[in-house]
């Protein structure tokens, strides 16, 4: 018996390895160096790929690449780098039409230098809960908060961590989240429901971090009359926020941005008819790492899956589960550890999901709190993960290293708290 359940644990293990020597590639790696920047993460993740494609036994080397090629051409993956071509493709153009400089000369008039911090935090959270993607926010704002951060005296990875901090603050509570509606579905509960039990969950995160922002002394004073720009440069910018807002699909916001920013880029001179094709080029060329990591990712995930890692997560974590605490506890967790391997929140609440309503059932969890818990659980690993898209998108955008950006994450870090004292204190209960 013990012979059989150990041999088990190493097929499961061994089925999770490819996660494991993709961590310990990037983050060794780097450590050795003593720079990120010099160890792509899309090396770890062909290191990963490989090693992982030779544990498919059984399988000829066509079949085992056709395994591996079938996670990269999975549809959510090739959806995500269409945003990512399409935002490249916007970003360069908005900077080569001069939208940037505009939108941050705007603000930076508008709004106090103590007060800005906190301000970009509160919008980034109304965005993001408007239009109810982490990633659509991340590539609206992270361009004009790069832009500013050294106008303001600001460290850039900070600055462009507020935005992703705020950006999983309407992914994990919008009614129009793909993660609020995947983990309502799979719980069967009202969304309402579920928004009041996240809200109260993650209402003290977001007030910490508020705080923590309100008393910064990362920005200082700034000469608003140095930045003076042209206010119609920033319509762009403008247009892509209020079409976020009405609920325009993010690909279709991004095409209309482009084409705006172009006209009044040959409108107002600011580059040739030609030149359109030269800054659209050179964003997707600043996509390129981007698009072949989420690729290399997908490939990698479904390799763990088809050796059977997710099921060896779910077998070992349910095993010995004895009361209602423990069972939440086990649904975060499990969330957690999905999404690490998956690198995508939405399908480590689906793939969660069902076992999450079995415990709850069981041991008397509310719909509403176990839904509340996957998608809690889901965004802070999410915002952690160097090869996460969020992270991805506003390190590409911002030409900064993920890994830079992950020390300054503090909304993320605390919704974590938040669903640790939850468990143990059992607040659904009060």
């Amino acid at each position: 018996m013990h012979k059989m359940e150990n041999m088990n644990n190493f097929r499961g293990l061994l089925a999770l390895s490819p996660v494991a020597v993709l961590l310990v590639v990037y983050l060794l790696g780097a450590t050795l160096a003593g720079d990120f920047y010099k160890v792509s993460i899309a090396v770890a993740f062909v290191v990963a790929a490989i090693y992982g494609i030779t544990l498919l036994k059984g399988h000829n080397l066509q079949e085992r690449i056709g395994i591996f090629s079938s996670g990269a051409a999975n549809q959510d993956i090739l959806y995500m780098i269409w945003i990512f071509c399409l935002a490249g493709i916007f970003a360069s153009s908005a900077k080569a039409m001069g939208a940037v400089d505009a939108t941050v000369a705007l603000t930076l008039r508008a709004v106090p230098s103590h007060f800005l911090p906190a301000g970009i935090f509160i919008a980034t959270c109304f965005i993001s809960m408007a239009i109810g993607t982490s990633v659509g926010t991340i590539v609206a704002l992270t361009p004009v908060v790069t832009a500013m951060a050294p106008q303001i005296g600001c460290d850039t990875a900070w600055l462009v961590a507020i935005v992703v901090g705020g950006a999983f603050f309407g992914d994990n509570l919008s009614f129009i989240s793909d993660t609020t509606i995947a983990a309502t579905q799979s719980q069967g509960c009202k969304m309402k429901e579920k928004f009041k039990t996240n809200f109260i969950l993650v209402l003290p995160a977001a007030i910490v971090t508020l705080c923590l922002y309100l008393f910064s002394n990362q920005a200082t004073d700034y000469d608003v009359v140095a930045s003076l720009a042209e206010w119609y440069k920033a319509l762009p910018y403008l247009l892509v926020i209020i079409l976020a807002l009405v609920g325009v699909n993010v690909l279709v916001v991004l095409i209309i941005g482009t084409v705006i920013t172009d006209i009044i880029g040959i409108a107002c001179g600011a580059f040739e008819p030609l030149a359109i094709f030269t800054s659209a080029g050179e964003g997707l060329n600043s996509m390129c790492e981007l698009i072949l990591v989420t690729l290399l990712a997908g490939g990698v995930m479904a390799v763990v899956k088809q050796l059977g890692g997710f099921e060896y997560l779910i077998e070992r974590l349910t095993k010995n589960i004895r009361s209602r605490r423990g069972a939440e506890a086990v649904i975060a967790l499990l969330t957690a550890l999905t999404n690490m391997c998956t690198a995508n929140n939405t399908i480590a609440i689906l793939t969660v999901g069902p076992i999450a309503r079995d415990l709850a059932t069981k041991y008397a969890i509310p719909a509403r709190k176990s839904a509340s818990l996957m998608d809690t659980a889901s965004c802070f690993v999410q915002g952690y993960l160097p090869y996460g898209a969020q992270l991805l998108m506003a390190a590409g955008l911002a030409q900064i290293s993920p890994v830079d950006i992950i020390p300054h994450l503090y909304y993320p870090f605390l919704i974590g708290v938040m669903v640790v004292i939850s468990i143990i204190l059992q607040l659904s209960k009060r």
